[in-house]
C-alpha cells in the first residue's frame, strides 16, 4: 500500500467495514505529510495523546479556515450559529464548557445523568418489546438510532411529540463531519446540513424562548437560565450548544452500541458472559471504545506553533488530523492490540479522545450503552448476525454500519 495514497484510504469508503490494516500500515510513519497543503496524519497512542494536551493545537474553526481546509463552517455556513465550543479555544472555549458542564453533572447537577438510569431502561425496554413476533430486525433502525435520540431530546427537554422530526436534521448535520464533504465536491450535501442546522436553530430557539419565561427541569433551561461566576450564555451560544449536545450526544452512541453488538455477536462467548453477569457492561464499553471507537479520526485541528514530533517538524499553521482509532490499536501501548478483550487490565483508550477537547457526553454514552448491551445479552435468545461485514455509514469520521441485521429466536 503506497504511502501516496494513504490520505485516500483512510476516506476511502472500500476501506470502512475494516479501516484497520490501513491503520496498521499508517503507524509505520507515525508523522505522515503526503502533499505540500496536505494534513500532517498522526496515528500513534503517544504522540497522539501527548497533542491532545498540547496548548500549540488549535481547534478554532478560524484557524483551520486560515490552514487552508476548505470544509470549515463559519456562522454564515451553518444556518447563522457561531461555532460550539469544541471548535473554540481557550478562554473562550473554558468559559461555555464551564457553563454547559454546570448543567450536566457535576458538581451542580451530580446526579442527572445517572438520575436517568430508569428512564433509559424504560426506553429499551418498549423498544426490544416493540420487537414482537419478529425473528429478525435491524438494530440500527429499531433499537439503536432511536434510544440515544429519545435519551437526548428528554434530556433536552424536547416535547416527546417532536422527537421524530431530529432524524431528518441529524443525518445530514453529522454526514457533513466527514472530510469528504469538505473538499467542495459535494455542495449538495454542505447545502443540505446548513439548511438542517438552520432548521434545527429555528426550532430550539422558540424553545429556549419557552424556557426563558417558563424554566423546566431540564438541560436547556439550565443553559438558558444560568447565573454563575462565568455569567450566562448568548441564545446563539445557547443555540450552538445544544447542536451539539443533540448531535454528538446521538450519532456517537449510535456507532457505539451499533459496533458494540456487532463485536459481542463476532465473539459469543462473551455475549454469553455478559447475559449471565450484566455487570461486565462497564468493561465491556471500555474495551469496545479502544477495539471499536466510533470516532475514528480528529481532522479539525491546527498548529499555531511548530511542533516537533518524532523528529519531524510541523510548521505552525499546518493541518493536523489525529487518527485515534489507530492509536487505540498501537502495539506500543497496548497488548495484543488487535483482540477484544474486555478482561484487559488497562484500557486507558482514546475513545472519548484526551485533554481539554475530551468527550463531554462521555457519562451519557457510557450508561447508554452499558444498559442497551447488557439488556439486549439478557432478552434476545440466540442472536445472529445474517449479513458479516455488514454495510457501513460513508462517514470516515464518524464509522458504524447503517445496518445491522440480526436474526434470533425469541425475546424473553
Amino acid at each position: 500500500m503506497p504511502h501516496a495514497s494513504m490520505l485516500r484510504q483512510i476516506t476511502d469508503f472500500a476501506n470502512r467495514a475494516d479501516p484497520y490494516p490501513v491503520y496498521e500500515e499508517l503507524r509505520r510513519t507515525p508523522v505522515l505529510h503526503e502533499e505540500e497543503d496536505g494534513p500532517y496524519i498522526i496515528s500513534s497512542y503517544y504522540d497522539i495523546k501527548a497533542l491532545l494536551h498540547d496548548p500549540r493545537i488549535s481547534s478554532d474553526a478560524a484557524n483551520l479556515a486560515a490552514a487552508g481546509d476548505d470544509g470549515t463552517t463559519g456562522p454564515e455556513e451553518t444556518g447563522g450559529l457561531p461555532p460550539s465550543f469544541l471548535r473554540l479555544d481557550p478562554p473562550e472555549h473554558d468559559r461555555l464548557r464551564r457553563i454547559a458542564n454546570s448543567a450536566f453533572g457535576p458538581p451542580h447537577r451530580p446526579r442527572r445523568i445517572d438520575g436517568m438510569r430508569g428512564e433509559m431502561r424504560e426506553i429499551v425496554t418498549g423498544l426490544i418489546d416493540g420487537f414482537g413476533d419478529a425473528r429478525e430486525i435491524d438494530l440500527v433502525d429499531q433499537f439503536a438510532y432511536p434510544f440515544p435520540v429519545t435519551v437526548i431530546c428528554r434530556l433536552l427537554g424536547v416535547p416527546r411529540e417532536d422527537e421524530p422530526k431530529f432524524r431528518a436534521w441529524v443525518d445530514p448535520l453529522v454526514a457533513s463531519l466527514d472530510p469528504n464533504t469538505g473538499q467542495g465536491a459535494d455542495t449538495d450535501s454542505q447545502r443540505a446540513a446548513q439548511e438542517a442546522r438552520m432548521q434545527l436553530g429555528m426550532y430550539l430557539a422558540g424553545l429556549v424562548e419557552q424556557r426563558t419565561k417558563e424554566p423546566r427541569d431540564d438541560l436547556l433551561s439550565d443553559l438558558v437560565n444560568s447565573r454563575g461566576p462565568d455569567g450566562s450564555m448568548t441564545m446563539m451560544e445557547v443555540l450552538s450548544t445544544s447542536v451539539l449536545l443533540l448531535i454528538a450526544g446521538h450519532e456517537t452512541t449510535v456507532n457505539l452500541i451499533t459496533n458494540g453488538m456487532l463485536t459481542l455477536l463476532r465473539h459469543p462467548d462473551i455475549l454469553q458472559r455478559l447475559r449471565e453477569d450484566p455487570g461486565l457492561s462497564v468493561n465491556i464499553v471500555e474495551e469496545l471504545l479502544r477495539y471499536e471507537p466510533p470516532v475514528q479520526l480528529v481532522p479539525q485541528r491546527t498548529s499555531i506553533a511548530d511542533i516537533e514530533v518524532r523528529g519531524v517538524t510541523i510548521p505552525k499553521g499546518s493541518r493536523i488530523w489525529l487518527v485515534l482509532a489507530a492509536g487505540n490499536r498501537d502495539p506500543e501501548r497496548f497488548k495484543d492490540p488487535a483482540r477484544f478483550d474486555p478482561d484487559r487490565g488497562d484500557i486507558q483508550h482514546l475513545g472519548f479522545g484526551s485533554g481539554i477537547h475530551s468527550c463531554f457526553g462521555a457519562p451519557l454514552a457510557r450508561l447508554e450503552t452499558q444498559i442497551a448491551l447488557s439488556e439486549l445479552a439478557r432478552r434476545l435468545r440466540d442472536p445472529r448476525l445474517l449479513e458479516d461485514p455488514p454495510p457501513y455509514r460513508p462517514n470516515a469520521v464518524l464509522r458504524g454500519p447503517r445496518h445491522l441485521n440480526i436474526a434470533f429466536d425469541g425475546v424473553d
